[in-house]
């Protein structure tokens, strides 16, 4: 059974990368990896090697102006 947590939120470019250097020195540590997702934290176990995506999509349209998105996507077997 598949249990998903999510959460959308709108941070500051500082706070996004206050975010990331979370996840990095989570990452970085030899324990289990900490994730906090909206008001909880899950604890996730990956291994040395992790698969990493990265999708970058730019639109420009003449009503709707500029958009861009990327998703970072980390997969593995614990």
């Amino acid at each position: 059974m598949a249990q998903r947590t999510t959460s959308d939120d709108t941070l500051t470019r500082e706070e996004l990368a206050t975010y990331f250097e979370h996840l990095a020195e989570e990452f970085a540590g030899d324990d289990d990896v900490r994730v906090d997702v909206g008001n909880k934290t899950v604890q996730l176990s990956p291994p040395e090697a992790v698969d990493l995506s990265v999708d970058v999509v730019e639109r420009s349209t003449m009503f709707r102006g500029d958009h861009e998105t990327v998703e970072i996507e980390l997969n593995w077997k614990p």
